[in-house]
């Protein structure tokens, strides 16, 4: 589902999924909209500016995660600035990328988005990571301990990074990668890699590394 208040700007992205194979189950322009539908039209990924008429999609996001919780929120925003990009990931987003992106990019995020990535522009992974370092140097009170990997492991999924990607850089294997990344959540009580990003952030974690 495409969610964007400029009609040429929605039907241009429409398209390019469309013609990348996609099914565009709906193309609206209004954030209660999205909120209302998303549970009949059932999208796997939801492409969403934040800059709509009625209601924020900071809020649209909170009101998806409610409405549908399968459907998996892309912020495509013209704004790449630090709080927005923070409010979004708190707020659900699965990821954020800025509309000055090509379509490579763009195609490449919807899908990623869909497989259950974390995915940021270039730019943007680091201010998640700087958040969520920050905080990690001053823990909640009662944060469960996670060992040194599963830190590693998770601060890496905190940039976007797939599982294929972090199992190269640590020359591990991927499923080791996933079975680190299902330790994690456990300890945590969370249900998937989005889930832990947003809790990294909100929370901070004792990772016990320097």
């Amino acid at each position: 589902m495409v969610v964007d208040d400029h009609p040429m700007w929605r039907d241009a992205v429409a398209r390019d999924l469309d013609d990348a194979g996609f099914e565009v189950v709906a193309v609206v322009g209004d954030g209660g909209q999205a909120i209302r539908i998303a549970a009949s039209v059932r999208p796997d990924v939801v492409v969403l500016d934040l800059q709509l008429p009625d209601i924020s999609g900071v809020e649209v996001t909170r009101g998806l995660r409610t409405a549908y919780p399968a459907a998996r929120v892309l912020i495509l925003s013209a704004s790449g600035e630090q709080r927005h990009v923070l409010d979004a990931v708190k707020a659900g987003a699965a990821g954020y990328i800025v509309k000055s992106a090509g379509r490579p990019e763009l195609l490449d995020a919807v899908r990623r988005t869909a497989s259950g990535d974390a995915v940021f522009s270039p730019g943007l992974a680091g201010l998640v990571l700087g958040e969520f370092r920050k905080l990690a140097a001053n823990p909640a009170p009662g944060t469960p301990q996670l060992t040194d990997r599963e830190a590693e492991i998770l601060r890496m999924v905190g940039t976007g990074l797939s599982y294929k990607q972090i199992a190269e850089r640590l020359v591990i294997s991927h499923r080791t990668v996933q079975n680190h990344v299902q330790n994690t959540l456990a300890k945590l009580q969370l249900h998937n890699r989005v889930e832990l990003v947003r809790y990294a952030i909100e929370h901070g974690l004792d990772t016990g590394i320097s």
